[in-house]
Formats: structure tokens, C-alpha cells, sequence
């Protein structure tokens, strides 16, 4: 084992401790059957180190929070607001500057969660832990514990570090934090020679992290810390590099984009201003930088921000929690979803769907464990001998059970239970054909236990028949195990009311039922029962279990979530690829899979963790181009998976609930954590926890995350728009060579950007996902948010009318007062120029009311939309119409925007335009439709 050389501890021993004999296990870590001496514990303490969990480097929070003002557009606007004070604007420079400063503090807030994996992993390991010391019972603190230490465990203790048993008594371990099944495991001190098993099959290790379920044992140490299979589990989710999401790798690109054009223009206007214009020097700065303003859409960012931020609103209302806006969009963007069965697929409540008694098979209603349904006989509850037979049944697989059933509570909310999850399952029939299994206990009293054992894969009670006189020995024994194995011991079965002999015929008929279960993804049980002579008192298994009569078989399973057939339907529609990786049993799995439609293949290919270990690189891509199922799988490997996906370049959400799970969640695209059953670890390492540990709720986060990124796409589309009206003043100003004032200030240009534009993109952002949003494939990472057609509908097509009627309401001042027909040497100050100016600005607002509602949709009608399903699209034109009639009429912003009152009928010429982009778009939209019809038909 890793660190410990150069002790006296023979490491390649240690290497395989499972394969060791008892005594030799304490030869191998230099210890004894009376633990280690205080001075020796001392010293290995000082060689091996503290058993914890070693935290990995960060980076700090200052940087973190600094990133947010360092980035490219950021810069771009503190270099803005710098040159806004050298041209003597100094509420300029304040106002691009506050733009960095809210949206930097707004996105570092809404991201404040530090990762707190290692944390997690470290509140999981107990405090303390019993061991022998000096040949006495201690108590010690968990990070105490060294190699050689001998571990007394007991039920219901934690385990505080990787450990070879060395004795048990029907101990059974909880290792669901590692493997994710919540089946408790049977533990044996004996050696384990079979090769191709993963460290958590192999019988006589426990584990850091786990904990012990039923039984007693003792255990020698030999992995602390780091070295634990918990440790390598918290290394790996440490080594796990923090990836950009694809929404990430996006905007910086865009914002790249944007900013190289929007200087280059700048510079480009910077010069066209001095020699064309004859402007001077400090004016021209003024002129690049307005072109730079007007090109910089300085408000996409803190939109894009807020859209995000809405939508992990929406998610949380549909049971999804996000823990990083990024994770919405590539939500979105999501190719493949790896998912494991047990509570994300499956309701993780074992229930029994069918039972054999009296050579029928009967149907079993309900789900979990709230009892509630009913067993039928076909259509109807059975009657006469064979509901006798079938309360007979029921009443021994119930008393011959350790498990308990708990109520409703105000924390919990639905029933649970402590124990065996298969025993629990066997206990709810009982309520289901009215018997109350607490009376019964009552009435038949157990005095002796012959637990359960792997050898003999059954258990036993016996039980006092007080009162029943019917029954002279007055004792019976239940007995509930394997089918094959409880079969061979009987020689008669329940049938119609009484004992019969067990022929041939029935036997197979028996066995037929068992596999016909058993082919279905079923976990049977068999039920058998014995009368115990007068006298009876030899209590080896092998003494009573022998002459019994079989009383039937009880099959159950983990059934698939009612909702989550139709949710997998929709991903198929939605061109998204579904692989289970779990560390169930594959034919389990299979039967699963085949229920809710994630397979439809007659031969799936089934992969475990043992031949994933064998496989290379190009055999695992192989692999994944077919219909596969990944069962027992330990966390290296479903991490490989995930990675083996990106690798062919998909966007991967992974779910998961355990410690197991931690590190592929971290390397996914998308971590989705259970948030009932999932642990601490894997909540911290994720980017989303389900509220309902629910399959169905992934689904409905795609269409969400499918949504926003539409969205975004819709207000950038909107506010890229309104560059070009914004920009075409300077053009007009520069290509006159000065003679055409400049019909809009870079105070206006912040007043529409900052101001009028917000609330109207930020109602785009907030728009339901479009009909037919999960009938098209992903969208590709090739695909770019500012693409060609993004450009030609914003630049090239509706900005070039917005940018045209800003010019005719600049001109429409000029010509009502006296300066018809006149283009040039207008007058460039006084009460005209600042009403010609906030003519530009009016038009600008009202234009964008039109181009709101053409933005709802790419290629839809707007005459097709429901106008009132978004309430904040008009909260947005009350709050633009409110922003511009403010700074046309309160006299304290006339001064700073350049603006000026108007007369009241200049609004009627500007809400004329109102429906013009809308219009324009229209006609854009009918004819891609009509190709798209053309396209179709051919």
C-alpha cells in the first residue's frame, strides 16, 4: 500500500490482504490479535499521518471576485470610462464604469458558492472510533487511527478507514457512499482467492465512508487517510481541473467579437473624424468613443447575467436547483445524460409486484413502502383457500424479518424504513390484504433467530404459538432464503387450504415461476414454513431447517419512476443519448432499461467495471457507439466514461447520489446531484441538485436550458439592433465631413443601452420555451450565439430601417420649424438640435417596441403568440416609455442627455413607427417559411 515503506509493515503482503488467512493478516501489518502499544500507535502516527482528508490548493476568492473585472469587455469599459474623462465627460466615464462594477459584483454574487467537496468528504469520516490498544477497548479520536489498528464495529457504527476483517458475527455493511446500491452488503473474515472483483465486491475489506448495518466484527487497518479507497476517491474529484462552460467559451468569443469590432470602427471613425471632418483631436477621441459605445453592447452582459439568473428560477420551481448560472445554458446544449438507476430512475423502495402461492401468480398494487394497494387475482382480490393460503404466506415472510416500517414525519414526509430494503418490501404486503403484522407478533412471539448466512442464503425464526391449540408442538419455524435452495429442503407445499406433497410437476413449476421472475429484472424470495415436534429442542439450522412445506415465492423489485418512460420519450424526440451506468447488476439494470425505453435492442451490450479495466481507449469509443449498459462500475470508471464522450465531443450531464459519484459529477459538463438521497459530497461537487431526485425533473431542466439559450440568442438579436441607429448619427456626421450635426449623444446611446433596452431584453429572457423546443436535436458547439444570420437580421436588415427612421425623426424636428428639404449646416445647438436629439432618441424606444415583439420568435408569426404569457414584456415598454419620457421632460437630465421637452403631437409621428420592425420582420419570417415548406415538400 502506498506510504507504508521502510516500516515494519511487509507492504507487498499488504498489497493483497484480502487473500490472506486471519493470522497472517496481523503478520502482514506488524500488529496483533490486542492491537497495537501506545508507543508504536505513536509512532506510525508520526511515519503515515493523520487519517484525513488532504484539502487541495484553491484559488482564493479575491482572485476569483477579480476575474469578473478582468476580462476582456470589461477592460474595454474601464479603458472607456478612461477615455471619457480625458474628453471632459466625466458622468460618461462614471456611468460606463458603474456598468463594470454592477455587473462584475451581480456575477461574482449570483456564482459565490466555494467548492466544498474535500469538506464534505471530511465531515463524512466519524469522529471516533473503538479500537484495541495495549490489549484494552479505547476510544479514539477517527484521525488517530494508523495501519495495524484493530477496529471493534458494532451496528449502526460509521467505519473510519480501509480494513481487513479479521472476525464478524452476520455483519453486514452500508456502502451505498461508494457504490451507490443501498443493498446492505454480507461481510466474511474469511480469505477472498477469487480474482475480477472491484475492492467494494471483495467480502472481507470495509471501508472508509460506509458503515456497519446489522452484525458485529473486528477489523486490522490497513489504509488511512489519503492512501483509503475513500481518499483515492477525493483525489480524483480534486484532480478534476474547473472546465469553462460551453456558454462561457461562447461569450468570450462573442464578447472578442464584439470588441475588436467595435474598436476597430472607433479607430477607423477616430480618423475619418480628422480628416474628413476637420475635427480636432480631444472631439475626435469623443467621436471613436461614441462609435465604441454604440457598437459595445454594454448591457448584453449583465442581460445575458439576469436571463441566467431567471432561468435558475425557473428550474428551482420545476425541482432543480442551480448552483451556477453557466450550467443553465449547457443544460441546453446537453447531448447525453449518464445517469445511475437506484432513486434517480427507480423510486429506491424495494415493492413486491408478485406472488406465488398455491400454483397461482398473483399481482401485487402500490409502490414503496407506504402500504397502500391491494393483491389481486387477476382483476379481483382472491378468495376462499387461496387468500388463506396467501395471508399464510404473507404472515411468514413478515414475522421472519428484522425490519421496520416509520411513519410520515414533518421531515421525511413519506414512509421509510430502518433495515433490509427487501425485508421492508416483504413487510408492506401485509397492510395490503389487512393483516397487522404487530398483532400477529403478539400472538406467535419469537424465541429464537437463525440469521442469515451466505452459506446457507436463508433465515429462520422460531416462534410460541400461544393459543393455538390447533397446533400441538406449539412452535413453528419460518423460514425465508434463495428459492432453489429453500425448494430443495421441502417435501410438501401450500395448496388450496392445506399440506400437499411436492411432486416433480410442482417443482418445476416452481422453478418456472422463480425464472420467469427472475428474467423480468425480479429479486425472489422464497417463504416456507415447519411445525415443530413436541419437545423440539436442537436449534441448528440444519436441524430445523429440513422437512418444510414451501408456502409460496415473493418477487419484487425497485420499480422505474411512473414518470420517467415519458421523460426518456422526450429526450429521444429531443436528440438526446441516455446510457445507465450503475453499480446494480447488470441484468437488473437491462430489465430497467427496457421498462422505461432506454433500450430497444434485443442484445444491449453489458459492460462492468471489471472489463472496463481491461479495456483500452478505442475499445471503450467502440463500446459507446452501441446500445451499452455500465454495471458495476467503480468511480475511476464512470469517470472514464464521461470522459471518453467529451473526447467525441458531447455535452455530458451525469447524475449521481454518493461518494462514488463525486468525481464524474466535477468532470461532467453538467453534475446533477439527488437532493433527498444524494450526500454532501455530491451536492458540492455538482452544478445542480434535484429536489425530487427525479429523472423527469432533468428533462424538464434541458427544456429550460434549451429556452435561455434561445433567449439569449432573441435579446442579443434585440439589442444588437439598436446599435445601428445608434451609430448611423456618426456616420452621417463624419461623411458630411461635419456639415450633418450629430444626431445623437454617447450619453443617449448609454441611455438606450443601459437603460431603455434593459427591461424589454431582460422580458426576451424571461420568455416560455417555444412549442417544439424538445423535437430538435441539441443544438452543435460548432453553432455560435452571434452567427451570420444573427448579424444579417440585426445589422444588415432591421437595423439598417431602425437606423433609417432615427435619421427621418432627427430631420422631422428641423423640417417643422422651418428647415424643409434642407439635409446639411443645420443648426448643431441651442432648443432645436436638443429636440432634434431626443426626436433620435424617441424613435430608438419606439422602434424597439415593435422589435420587441418580432423578437419573441425566429421564424413563428407574430400574430400566432399569445400577447399576455409574458407579463414583463410589458413591464418593460411601461418601463422604457417611462425611462425616455423622463429624460425628454424633467429639466435636471436635459443638461446631461442633451434632450429637450417636446410637443406632445411629436409623439404621435414617433408611435406611428412603432409597428414597423415588427412589420419588416414579418415579411422575413413568412418567407423563410415558405422555403421551408418548399424544402419539405420536395
Amino acid at each position: 500500500m502506498p506510504g507504508l515503506q521502510g516500516f515494519t509493515i511487509d507492504v507487498s503482503r499488504v498489497s493483497e490482504i484480502q487473500t490472506l488467512p486471519v493470522q497472517e493478516v496481523y503478520e502482514a501489518l506488524a500488529t496483533s490479535p490486542e492491537g497495537l502499544s501506545s508507543a508504536e500507535a505513536t509512532a506510525r502516527l508520526e511515519r503515515f499521518g493523520r487519517n484525513a482528508i488532504a484539502e487541495a490548493k484553491r484559488t482564493s476568492l479575491v482572485v476569483k471576485f477579480a476575474a469578473n473585472f478582468t476580462h476582456l469587455m470589461a477592460i474595454l469599459l474601464w479603458v472607456g470610462g478612461i477615455v471619457g474623462f480625458i474628453a471632459k465627460l466625466p458622468e460618461l466615464g462614471i456611468a460606463v464604469w458603474m456598468v463594470n462594477l454592477i455587473n462584475g459584483v451581480f456575477s461574482f454574487w449570483q456564482e459565490f458558492k466555494a467548492e466544498k467537496a474535500t469538506e464534505a468528504l471530511r465531515r463524512m469520516l466519524p469522529a471516533y472510533v473503538l479500537v484495541l490498544r495495549d490489549g484494552q477497548e479505547q476510544r479514539l479520536l477517527a484521525e488517530e487511527l494508523v495501519p495495524g489498528d484493530v477496529m471493534l464495529l458494532a451496528e449502526g457504527d460509521h467505519i473510519s478507514a480501509d480494513a481487513r476483517l479479521v472476525d464478524e458475527a452476520e455483519l453486514r455493511a452500508d456502502q451505498s457512499t461508494l457504490t451507490g446500491e443501498s443493498h446492505p452488503v454480507r461481510k466474511t473474515a474469511e480469505a477472498v482467492l477469487r480474482n475480477g472483483l472491484s475492492r467494494a465486491e471483495i467480502s472481507n475489506l470495509v471501508f472508509a465512508g460506509t458503515s456497519a448495518a446489522a452484525g458485529t466484527g473486528r477489523a486490522v487497518v490497513f489504509a488511512t487517510g489519503m492512501g483509503t479507497e475513500f481518499g483515492k476517491i477525493a483525489h480524483l474529484t480534486q484532480s478534476v481541473g474547473e472546465e469553462p462552460s460551453p456558454l462561457q467559451i461562447e461569450m468570450k468569443r462573442a464578447t472578442k467579437a464584439v470588441s475588436v469590432i467595435a474598436v476597430a470602427v472607433g479607430a477607423v471613425f477616430f480618423t475619418l473624424a480628422i480628416v474628413l471632418a476637420g475635427v480636432n483631436l480631444a472631439e475626435s477621441f469623443i467621436f471613436a468613443l461614441g462609435m465604441i459605445v454604440a457598437f459595445v453592447p454594454e448591457g448584453m452582459l449583465p442581460t445575458v447575467t439576469l436571463a441566467l439568473a431567471m432561468g435558475v428560477q425557473r428550474m428551482a420551481k420545476r425541482h432543480a436547483l442551480i448552483k451556477k448560472l453557466s450550467a443553465v445554458e449547457t443544460l441546453g446544449g446537453t447531448t447525453v445524460i449518464c445517469t445511475d438507476k437506484t432513486g434517480t430512475l427507480t423510486q429506491n423502495q424495494m415493492t413486491v409486484q408478485g406472488i406465488w402461492v398455491s400454483d397461482r401468480l398473483l399481482t401485487v398494487t402500490g409502490g414503496g413502502y407506504a402500504p397502500e394497494g391491494q393483491v389481486l387475482d387477476g382483476e379481483t382480490p382472491p378468495t376462499g383457500t387461496l387468500e388463506s393460503d396467501l395471508r399464510q404466506v404473507i404472515t411468514a415472510a413478515g414475522l421472519c424479518n428484522n425490519s421496520r416500517l416509520l411513519p410520515p414525519t414533518e421531515e421525511t414526509r413519506r414512509w421509510t424504513i430502518l433495515g433490509d430494503p427487501t425485508e421492508a418490501a416483504l413487510r408492506v404486503v401485509a397492510p395490503k390484504v389487512g393483516l397487522e403484522l404487530r398483532a400477529l407478533a403478539e400472538r406467535e412471539p419469537r424465541v429464537r433467530e437463525l440469521p442469515f448466512e451466505s452459506r446457507r442464503k436463508r433465515m429462520s425464526t422460531i416462534h410460541r404459538l400461544d393459543g393455538h391449540a390447533a397446533r400441538s408442538s406449539g412452535r413453528v419455524a419460518y423460514v425465508k432464503g434463495a428459492p432453489r435452495e429453500i425448494l430443495a429442503l421441502c417435501g410438501n407445499v401450500l395448496l388450496n387450504g392445506r399440506a400437499s406433497p411436492l411432486d416433480d410437476h410442482l417443482r418445476a413449476r416452481i422453478v418456472a415461476a422463480n425464472d420467469n421472475y427472475a428474467r423480468s429484472g425480479l429479486r425472489v424470495l422464497a417463504v416456507a414454513m415447519r411445525s415443530l415436534p413436541d419437545g423440539f429442542s436442537d436449534y441448528r439450522p440444519e436441524a430445523v431447517e429440513q422437512e418444510m412445506t414451501f408456502l409460496g415465492l415473493m418477487a419484487m423489485m425497485d420499480p422505474p419512476r411512473p414518470e420517467v418512460a415519458e421523460a426518456v420519450r422526450r429526450c429521444r424526440s429531443a436528440g438526446i443519448r441516455i446510457i445507465m451506468i450503475t453499480g446494480d447488476y447488470g441484468l437488473t439494470a437491462e430489465s430497467i432499461a427496457r421498462r422505461i425505453g432506454m433500450i430497444h435492442g434485443d442484445q444491449p451490450r453489458l459492460v462492468n467495471g471489471a472489463d472496463m479495466d481491461n479495456m483500452s481507449d478505442d475499445e471503450l469509443q467502440e463500446a459507446l457507439n452501441e446500445e451499452v449498459i455500465f454495471a458495476r462500475v467503480a468511480p475511476e470508471n464512470k469517470m472514464r466514461v464521461v470522459s471518453a464522450l467529451q473526447d467525441k465531443g458531447h455535452v455530458v450531464a451525469v447524475t449521481g447520489d454518493g461518494v462514488n459519484d463525486a468525481p464524474a459529477l466535477k468532470k461532467a459538463d453538467i453534475g446533477v446531484a439527488m437532493g433527498i438521497a444524494g450526500t454532501d459530497v455530491a451536492k458540492e461537487a455538482a452544478n445542480m441538485i434535484l429536489t425530487d431526485d427525479n429523472f423527469a425533473s432533468i428533462v424538464n431542466a434541458v427544456e429550460e436550458g434549451r429556452a435561455v439559450y434561445a433567449n439569449i440568442k432573441k435579446f442579443i438579436t434585440y439589442i444588437f439592433t439598436s446599435n445601428m441607429p445608434e451609430a448611423f448619427p456618426f456616420v452621417f456626421f463624419v461623411f458630411s465631413a461635419g456639415r450633418i450635426p450629430l444626431g445623437m449623444t454617447i450619453m443617449q446611446i448609454l441611455a438606450v443601452d443601459l437603460g431603455t433596452d434593459m427591461v424589454p431584453a431582460l422580458a426576451l429572457g424571461a420568455e416560455p420555451p417555444e412549442a417544439g423546443i424538445m423535437d430538435r436535436p441539441p443544438r452543435s458547439l460548432k453553432e455560435h450565439i452571434i452567427d451570420r444570420a444573427l448579424l444579417l437580421r440585426a445589422y444588415g436588415y432591421l437595423g439598417m430601417i431602425q437606423g433609417a427612421i432615427a435619421m427621418i425623426a432627427f430631420y422631422f424636428v428641423y423640417w417643422v420649424n422651418g428647415y424643409w428639404g434642407k439635409w446639411i449646416d443645420l443648426p448643431d445647438s441651442g432648443y432645436l438640435y436638443r429636440a432634434a436629439t431626443a426626436m433620435t432618441l424617441g424613435s430608438v424606444v419606439a422602434t424597439q417596441i415593435g422589435n420587441l415583439f418580432a423578437q419573441r420568435s425566429v421564424n413563428s408569426s407574430v400574430f400566432r403568440m399569445r400577447l399576455f404569457n409574458n407579463r414583463l414584456i410589458w413591464v418593460g415598454i411601461a418601463v422604457e416609455l417611462t425611462l425616455v419620457f423622463v429624460l425628454t421632460y424633467v429639466p435636471f437630465f436635459h443638461g446631461i442627455f442633451n434632450t429637450a421637452a417636446l410637443p406632445l403631437w411629436y409623439w404621435l409621428f414617433l408611435f406611428a413607427w412603432i409597428p414597423s420592425l415588427a412589420l419588416a420582420d414579418e415579411a422575413r419570417k413568412a418567407i423563410v417559411r415558405w422555403r421551408q415548406r418548399r424544402a419539405g415538400g420536395r
